[in-house]
């Protein structure tokens, strides 16, 4: 934190100050504009394309309406309540502070004979238009999205939630970068503690800046470094953020990224999404009933096939058609690892590939490489059908930082299994039950309800409640009010 310098009694010295600390002849988009309006001497300080162009023009020239004396006598009050015609508009008194603010975009206005400068917020960024996420699609429901902007994305969740205790406390985080953070949570519903401890870890934040905004964020909050299960839930939609909201639970909006943080967050929460609950309540039970199996078939279906496969003994006689016919050339383990790693290579692909030249690269990766690695005797059958059906349940997790870690488990697992067979896949198992219920999501158990056991919130998370039933706030939360 920089020390705070006062302003000079003398005009140009306040003016050079300004100017040497932004080095404005060192870079082209800073502006300083020396005018002159009422018989006295005025400097603006902006920066090109940051400050929209047309409310700058029209300050301006009501300031060049202004005659000599004007602004004799009060003259502070008289160009902020009368003759700079302007909403967001304020005053500082530190050099430091208001050349800092210049640089995240407000422009300031020096006036000889004040002892404070005006600073006029006609800021503006470049912004896309808010459209619907590509990870949350739903089939009925809003097609808005939040998008790079934060005073956009604090004002679609505003549009919903109508409430005179919504809090929107701005900070900004780095110190080189100052990036804008907007804690978002209902006064009278989320843990007031849990406010706190929130914002006492963001205090605590000491970096140069967040390149990488709110993943920059979550490394600094989660505490575990090489932790791979996210313990902050990430949505792109202005619904499922209002929602938890209405929980208790405390959001965070980070300018120039799209996703709003969501804490805290349970294992559970990161397999919900919200096609749920735009279907009726049997339907959405359904397809959460579905979406869990897959998950589960995402993590433990290639170590359990092949535990299968290699421990002869273990299935009845009527289930003794499931393993491979023919092994292939590699060895079982050895197809699984590389069909994994190939996996993962064409996701990258996928990602780096222009969307004219996608359907290119699936012909090539189903057809060249996948049916030929099969026919040359490389693949079984069978591998191929497994891995696609696991590929199938991790596309169907809803977040996508829980399936890489699911990915990540899945490929332990078997080589686990591989080395010590029956004995490796229970240990595998326990290990990563054990794991989850020792993870802390701010101070908050990861499995909760399941462990620590809650058995109504726990039929909750299982089985999608009609909304008219479902009338308490998570426990976990410790909401203010308990009732929806």
């Amino acid at each position: 934190m920089e020390q705070e310098k006062r302003l000079y009694h003398n005009y140009d010295k306040n003016v050079q100050y300004i100017h040497d600390y932004l080095s404005v002849d060192k870079s082209f988009d800073l502006i300083h504009l020396d005018v002159q309006y009422a018989g006295k001497k005025m400097a603006l300080f902006l920066i090109d394309g940051l400050v929209k162009d047309d409310i700058l023009h029209y300050l301006m020239r009501f300031l060049a309406e202004l005659k000599d004396g004007d602004l004799e006598e009060n003259a502070l009050d008289k160009l902020i309540k009368r003759n700079i015609p302007y909403v967001e508009i304020d005053v500082e008194q530190d050099l430091n502070k208001a050349a800092e603010l210049v640089l995240a975009g407000p422009t300031a206005l020096l006036v000889e004979g004040l002892d404070k400068i005006i600073m006029i917020d006609a800021r503006t960024y470049p912004v896309r238009g808010p459209e619907e996420p590509d990870l949350e699609r739903v089939v009925r429901g809003s097609r808005d999205g939040f998008v790079e902007t934060i005073i956009f994305n604090t004002a679609l969740i505003r549009r919903k939630i109508r409430d005179k205790t919504l809090r929107m406390e701005y900070t900004s985080i780095g110190r080189r970068s100052k990036t804008d953070i907007c804690i978002c949570y209902l006064a009278d519903i989320a843990d007031s503690d849990k406010v706190e401890m929130l914002k006492q870890h963001l205090d605590k934040i000491d970096t140069d800046g967040l390149p990488m905004a709110e993943k920059t964020i979550e490394e600094f909050l989660s505490g575990k470094t090489w932790n791979p299960y996210p313990t902050i839930r990430y949505t792109e939609r202005p619904d499922t953020a209002s929602e938890h909201i209405y929980e208790g639970h405390i959001l965070i909006i980070i300018d120039g990224s799209p996703s709003v943080m969501i804490t805290p967050a349970t294992y559970w929460h990161h397999l919900q999404h919200a096609e749920e609950y735009r279907q009726k309540p049997f339907i959405g039970v359904y397809l959460r009933m579905v979406r869990f199996l897959a998950v589960f078939a995402s993590l433990f279906l290639l170590p359990f096939y092949y535990l299968l496969s290699t421990e002869m003994g273990i299935l009845p006689e009527e289930l003794a058609f499931i393993g491979p016919k023919e092994i292939g050339l590699l060895p079982l383990i050895v197809q699984f690892l590389i069909a994994e790693v190939g996996i993962d290579v064409l996701r990258m692909a996928a990602i780096h590939t222009p969307s004219s030249l996608a359907t290119a690269l699936g012909l090539v990766s189903a057809i060249i490489i996948g049916q030929i690695a099969v026919e040359v005797g490389l693949f079984s059958n069978e591998v191929v059908l497994y891995l696609a059906v696991v590929v199938m349940g991790t596309f169907a997790t809803p977040s996508y930082e829980l399936s890489l870690a699911n990915r990540v488990t899945r490929i332990m697992l078997l080589i686990i299994t591989a080395l010590l067979g029956v004995k490796g896949f229970v240990i595998g198992f326990t290990c990563y039950i054990l794991y989850l219920t020792n993870l802390k999501t701010f101070y908050i158990g990861y499995f909760w309800p399941f462990i620590p056991f809650d058995a109504k919130a726990f039929m909750n998370v299982l089985i999608r409640q009609p909304i008219p039933h479902d009338k308490n706030r998570p426990s976990f939360l410790n909401p203010q009010d308990p009732d929806r």
